[in-house]
């Protein structure tokens, strides 16, 4: 892979694993207990100790300096770096970002990408040190001036500002809003580790609680307890350990934060364009566009994400996600699959942990491992996550060859 005039090696995903998310709130299991299941799994999914692990780096958001050690501790003590990640919801793909480039960068050969999260219930609030600044304030100021509060949860109304600019501008309707929770709860029917697997018709979509006028609650991410983790290794290691039949390269990647203007409308407020410069970056790197991918795992915090998040991939024009849901070209027997997970809405999104579950499951698609959520035929896949104040992730897959 090349990155601007840089020169970098070839990176896979050997292993990958994740716990089955859940409900937060309850005292066990916490979060070492959570890192444990999830990076275990991933090291016996690729067939090594934790001792030939060189470099760890753990992404989390609501817990204490030097988690990420407590985390792995849990695996071993062996004396190796620990980098600890905070990138708001984009934490565990900033991990996998990092990981990656100390195999890029020849640093190292075998690098573990944790991230974890143990959460409360109820909407995201303020920052747990009142005195502090709130790292997104400038944010919810834009969003306020955009469109007058209701009083709803800022991260509620950041969201509903730009559903609303949506359906304005481009006549976006709230049953295509619906359709995209209403695919999403469908999907994780087929998913073990979602956190609900319930199926809902597109009424009940629509009839639920209303959060945030346009959005309602089926719309909505909960928050959620859980872990995932991602076995990074070179290409020497993946010959010298006999992994080539489950290795997935990553053949993409970036991740890019704010520039001018990040203020100035309600969809780059919520990381449009934070996204949109990732994807394009992703593409470049990869030689690939959006044509060639087969299955995607992105961002759907909220329903009108996933249709920004359509227009910031290239997979339509500014203004056509709700055609493309109605078009049915996101789901089984369309032009992608998005989600199959079931994504945030139905998956669950523990925010550290959510980057590196998209991770496990784009592998699992590409190694024809996803059971009955299968992709037929997946040989590229494309992860999206985003952190607000903000940090965007785009992330490219390819089934390497055995």
């Amino acid at each position: 892979m090349t990155n601007g005039h840089r020169t970098t090696k070839r990176v896979f995903v050997v292993g990958v694993g994740m716990t089955k998310f859940g409900k937060p709130g309850r005292p066990d299991p916490n979060y070492p207990e959570l890192a444990r299941e999830a990076a275990t799994a991933a090291l016996t999914d690729a067939g090594i100790a934790y001792g030939q692990v060189e470099q760890s780096c753990v992404g989390y958001v609501h817990a204490d300096s030097t988690a990420g050690q407590r985390a792995v501790y849990e695996l071993g003590m062996t004396g190796i770096p620990v980098l600890n990640l905070n990138n708001n919801c984009a934490s565990g793909s900033s991990a996998l970002f990092y990981a990656r480039q100390l195999v890029a960068g020849n640093l190292a050969d075998c690098v573990l990408a944790l991230g974890f999260e143990k959460m409360q219930r109820g909407s995201l609030g303020t920052p747990a040190h009142p005195q502090a600044t709130n790292p997104v304030e400038k944010f919810i100021e834009a969003s306020a001036r955009l469109r007058e509060p209701t009083g709803a949860p800022v991260v509620l109304e950041m969201f509903r500002a730009a559903a609303l600019d949506h359906m304005e501008q481009f006549g976006t309707t709230a049953e295509q809003l619906a359709k995209v929770a209403e695919k999403n709860h469908r999907h994780s029917a087929g998913n073990p580790n979602a956190q609900f697997q319930d199926v809902y018709s597109l009424e009940e979509i629509l009839s639920s609680t209303s959060v945030c006028d346009p959005l309602t609650k089926l719309q909505c991410s909960p928050t959620s307890d859980g872990a995932a983790a991602a076995v990074v290794v070179s290409e020497e290691f993946v010959d010298r350990h006999g992994l080539a039949d489950q290795a997935c390269e990553i053949v993409g990647q970036a991740l890019t934060t704010d520039t001018d203007g990040a203020y100035d409308n309600a969809f780059d407020v919520v990381g449009q364009g934070v996204s949109r410069r990732a994807a394009d970056q992703a593409y470049e790197q990869a030689q690939l566009g959006p044509d060639e991918v087969d299955v995607i795992e992105l961002h759907d915090c909220f329903s009108i994400n996933e249709l920004l998040t359509y227009e910031a991939l290239g997979l339509c024009a500014a203004g056509e996600g709700g055609a493309l849901v109605d078009a049915g070209a996101t789901t089984y027997g369309g032009t992608w699959v998005v989600n199959p997970s079931g994504g945030l809405i139905s998956k669950g999104h523990p925010l550290g942990a959510t980057g590196l579950a998209q991770c496990a499951e784009l592998n699992w698609q590409l190694r024809g491992d996803a059971g009955g959520r299968q992709v037929d035929g997946a040989r590229v896949a494309l992860a999206h996550n985003l952190g607000l104040g903000s940090a965007g992730v785009v992330t490219l897959y390819r089934k390497a060859a055995a």
